[in-house]
């Protein structure tokens, strides 16, 4: 793989006219088309400030590229893109296939704004069953592969994916606790009281018995469930049969919880034993694709996706942009069921197949239950996106509104709003919540512990050091050609005086297009009379019944809560902090150790050396330098 700049950049006349900026476009194609091959490849139209405008893959990079130079065959879309077009860069493949997973890989890295764009940026739970220990753990995990252990998923939410660890649990006894719960358990805890766990950590199951459950559990999580039923049924009748009834309630139970957990499942397609369900609506302009993940013969629940992408754009070319964006970060199935066919279709089965190193192919099922289950989830996304569309409606209201309010030119895109949370300086947090067309955004809500040094109690301060940490990073972004997180609003809870304060700081950041208000409670501190600051006009308030008002104060009372909630947490976190947090050399591990023999901070302050060195994995070098950390006025021998 390779890459070159094609072109040098040349910024166009932005109070040319139109077809002048698109002549000039198409000059600099032609420039790069002189050395472009035709090998396959990604190809990448820069604009004047260095941003990625679209991204394309090609099997022949010279030939595809050719195209746009003809803008009378080009939709409007893509002729107001080579018109913004002052550089273009190629790196090239050795197939098309892998063309296809790099350019996925750009399209999500650097956001294009004239390509159909996947906005999921979260990670999907699975069910992690550990390889290190004796009596393996259960429990939902989110991350990257753990060495020895074996994942199952993934499951499309945090409640599908503890729905069936808590049936699992019911099923096969299976402990979920950690391996230092484990080791310190003196007695067996609720769980095995409410017949959730076996209990291996105070002896009530041997390592026999408990291998034997893993195995059942495996197999379960794997499709084998009605021969495992059959087995576990045997059993029941076998330990009935001997007079040992206890056992046979037992094995009873959990042929129960087995069978729920197959009636529990929304779709459940016998013919299906992995693959992904997706189907796709469009209307208003806008796209819904629905996906249930099918795993092991059951499903592990469903997500709702809104591509971003302009209107004339096909269901086809949708569904062809999202499937390769989709499962560029994530492992694909054998089998993808969708109900339209994607363009070049044969071709994401190539490029998906490599990815995953064996075959995966896509279907468009036309009768019988495969298309039965398309059909439920088309019917899914039909309603999903009308409901958007009833709630986008209402949202762009409310915007317009707030942009009357302020003084805007447009409604806003991006609204964030600060607040700070501390008790008398201690534990201080600064967070910033994001709304929007789409609501609440939680995935940029942002959290800032307050370094200092702050004054206790000083608010200017610690909203000074959040903008300047927020900002300094946004304005590298810009210039690098990224605004795609540069906020139209910034709201902040407090009234002329802390209105004054952040208007400096973004004053002296260099911090420009960006509108500023405060919002403040009136003197009784009323909801509905609040006072409202921003540039240009005096202090006003809004109509109690008017709607931008019950809106702005959700803004600002999401603000505090998220602030608490984070105060709240780190402030818990550092209760659980000791003194041997701060001794040089120990970690986790051998805190654990010390506490366990001595029982508390106090006991190993007042340890000598050789009581120290008793303890296991302290060595004679940390037992001196834990000792002199307690003792500053000792000097080693």
């Amino acid at each position: 793989m390779s890459s070159e700049v094609c072109s040098q950049p040349a910024s166009p006349d932005s109070a040319g006219e139109q077809s002048a900026a698109a002549l000039r476009g198409v000059e600099v194609i032609r420039e790069a088309l002189r050395t472009m091959p035709l090998s396959p490849g990604v190809y990448r139209m820069l604009g004047a400030k260095g941003e990625v405008l679209y991204v394309g893959k090609a099997l022949a990079l010279k030939k595809r590229v050719v195209s746009y130079t003809h803008t009378a065959r080009l939709p409007e879309r893509l002729r107001r893109m080579v018109s913004e077009t002052v550089a273009m860069e190629i790196v090239t493949t050795h197939t098309e296939a892998e063309a296809l997973l790099l350019e996925a890989n750009y399209i999500k890295r650097m956001k294009p704004r004239f390509n159909i764009l996947l906005r999921d940026d979260k990670s999907y739970p699975w069910l992690m069953m550990t390889g290190d220990h004796t009596f393996p753990q259960i429990t939902k995990y989110r991350g990257k592969t753990v060495k020895g252990a074996d994942l199952w998923g993934p499951f499309a939410s945090a409640w599908a994916v503890n729905q069936t660890l808590n049936l699992l649990q019911r099923a096969f006894l299976l402990r979920s606790c950690s391996d230092s719960d484990f080791n310190s358990r003196t007695r067996a805890c609720l769980l095995y009281q409410i017949k959730r766990c076996s209990a291996p950590c105070v002896g009530r199951i041997d390592e026999g018995h408990y291998a034997q459950l893993v195995r059942q559990a495996r197999d379960f999580l794997s499709g084998k469930d009605v021969t495992l039923r059959e087995e576990i049924s045997s059993q029941m009748l076998q330990a009935s049969d001997d007079m040992d009834f206890e056992r046979a309630a037992v094995l009873r139970d959990r042929v129960r919880a087995l069978a729920q957990m197959q009636d529990s499942q929304v779709i459940n397609p016998h013919s299906l034993e992995e693959a992904d369900v997706m189907g796709i609506w469009q209307e208003g302009g806008l796209t819904c694709i629905q996906v249930f993940f099918v795993r092991g013969g059951r499903n592990n629940g469903s997500r709702s996706f809104f591509p971003a992408h302009v209107q004339e754009q096909s269901a086809e070319d949708v569904m062809s942009a999202f499937i390769v964006q989709f499962y560029e970060d994530k492992p694909p199935p054998r089998q993808l069921l969708v109900s339209v066919l994607p363009e070049e279709s044969v071709l994401l089965e190539e490029a998906l197949s490599l990815q995953k190193s064996r075959r995966v192919e896509i279907l468009n099922p036309q009768r019988g239950e495969k298309k039965q289950v398309l059909d439920h989830a088309v019917t899914n996304a039909r309603d999903a996106l009308r409901r958007k569309l009833a709630e986008s409606a209402g949202q762009a209201r409310l915007l317009e509104g707030v942009a009357a309010v302020f003084g805007m030119d447009s409604p806003p895109q991006r609204i964030e709003v600060y607040d700070n949370s501390h008790i008398m300086g201690s534990h201080a947090y600064g967070v910033m919540i994001v709304g929007g067309p789409e609501g609440f955004d939680r995935r940029a809500y942002r959290k800032f512990l307050i370094k200092g040094p702050v004054t206790p109690g000083d608010d200017f301060a610690m909203m000074r050091e959040v903008l300047e940490r927020r900002f300094g990073r946004a304005l590298k972004e810009a210039e690098e050609g990224d605004r795609s997180n540069w906020p139209d609003l910034l709201l902040i809870d407090g009234g002329a005086g802390q209105y004054s304060a952040v208007r400096r700081v973004l004053d002296e950041l260099g911090v420009t297009g960006v509108t500023l208000a405060g919002i403040a409670k009136g003197p009784d501190r009323d909801a509905g009379r609040e006072w409202f600051y921003t540039q240009g006009r005096p202090a006003f308030q809004l109509d109690v019944r008017d709607p931008v008002l019950y809106y702005l104060q959700r803004l600002r009372d999401e603000a505090h809560r998220f602030a608490i909630t984070t105060h709240r947490a780190g402030r818990s976190k550092a209760l659980v902090r000791s003194e041997l947090d701060d001794v040089p050399g120990i970690g986790p591990g051998r805190k654990k150790a010390l506490l366990n023999v001595f029982g508390s901070v106090r006991a190993v302050r007042q340890a000598g050396i050789a009581e120290l060195e008793s303890v296991p994995g302290i060595s004679k070098e940390v037992a001196r330098v834990v000792y002199g950390y307690f003792h500053p006025d000792w000097l080693p021998a």
